[in-house]
């Protein structure tokens, strides 16, 4: 039997602070709209994408051979390190590998903006973000990097697809403070609270030993918990009475998820990439090309079910 307890205490404290909050805002309203910025400050910093900084590539010497371009990334959700003697706070996303021409993976290892702004060289980043790497991913990896522009995929939504990121519908738009009352920002400063709880519940902690060893420098932050599992689906080809083929019609199973803007759509003429963030991952090639343009999709919430439907060529 699962327990509302944590959600009756969070209630409870969200009713105090309500409280508190209407009660500041008529007795003190300058104190009150300090508190107000500051806690839409901090949701805009915690809701900023990763933004690449630079990229190593190097060798990988096992258990395969080929290249592997680690992409260095500034991110505020990534906490900054509390002092010199306390591990380097990183996370890593998904590991992408591609063997069309010659072998090679891309990944993106990501820290706090201050990490990259207080270390004038470099060098002692790189090499823990190299060490990182190879653990994280299990792979062995050549000491000897080269700083070069970019890597393939490094595009930013490359970027937020392989760290987790999921964008806000309305991070680009400022909050009209003005016309809610304390009790509605209250309720967006604790959704943004929550999130950042259940973030920080995800963090897999490797804590870094004495000064005189030289292994594990580095706190990991994980941005999921889970792989994210190949939904149920059916591809169809839909003719018309004449027996010519017209269209192609997805339908994909999705009951963990209740609305479409959980989902992340992604559509060429080969293929089309369907994402919820730690939930579901498809990635589907077409048998027939398809004019992308003509694509679109239903989602069933009773049902909970996407269907999508695409002209071909």
């Amino acid at each position: 039997m699962t327990s509302h307890g944590g959600s009756t205490d969070v209630l409870k404290q969200v009713s105090h602070l309500w409280s508190v909050l209407d009660s500041l805002s008529e007795n003190d309203p300058e104190a009150y709209g300090r508190f107000i910025e500051n806690q839409m400050k901090a949701g805009v910093e915690f809701s900023a994408p990763p933004e690449l900084h630079s990229c190593l590539r190097t060798q990988i010497e096992g258990p395969n051979k080929g290249s592997s371009y680690i992409n260095i990334c500034s991110w505020k959700r990534v906490p900054a390190p509390e002092d010199p003697n306390r591990p380097l706070p990183m996370c890593a996303g998904k590991l992408e590998t591609d063997t069309n021409e010659d072998w090679y993976t891309v990944s993106d290892v990501a820290v706090n903006p201050a990490v990259l702004q207080e270390h004038e060289d470099k060098t002692e980043v790189y090499m823990l973000a190299l060490s990182f790497a190879q653990k994280h991913f299990g792979i062995r990896l050549s000491q000897q990097y080269t700083v070069v522009s970019c890597s393939p995929k490094s595009s930013p939504d490359d970027l937020y697809r392989r760290l987790g990121f999921q964008q806000w519908a309305n991070a680009s738009k400022q909050p009209d403070t003005a016309s809610q009352t304390p009790g509605t920002l209250l309720q967006k400063i604790s959704s943004l609270r929550l999130e950042t709880q259940n973030e920080d519940t995800k963090a897999q902690i490797i804590c870094r030993p004495a000064e005189h060893k030289k292994t594990d420098l580095i706190q990991v932050i994980s941005t999921t918990s889970t792989e994210p599992q190949k939904p149920e689906y059916q591809l169809e080809m839909k003719t018309d009475a004449s027996g010519v083929l017209r269209c192609l019609e997805l339908t994909v199973e999705l009951p963990k998820i209740c609305s479409v803007s959980d989902c992340q759509l992604r559509i060429s003429k080969d293929d089309i990439l369907l994402e919820v963030e730690d939930v579901y991952y498809l990635l589907l090639e077409f048998p027939k090309t398809v004019n992308e343009d003509t694509a679109s999709a239903i989602f069933n919430k009773k049902k909970r079910r996407l269907t999508l439907r695409v002209d071909v060529l």
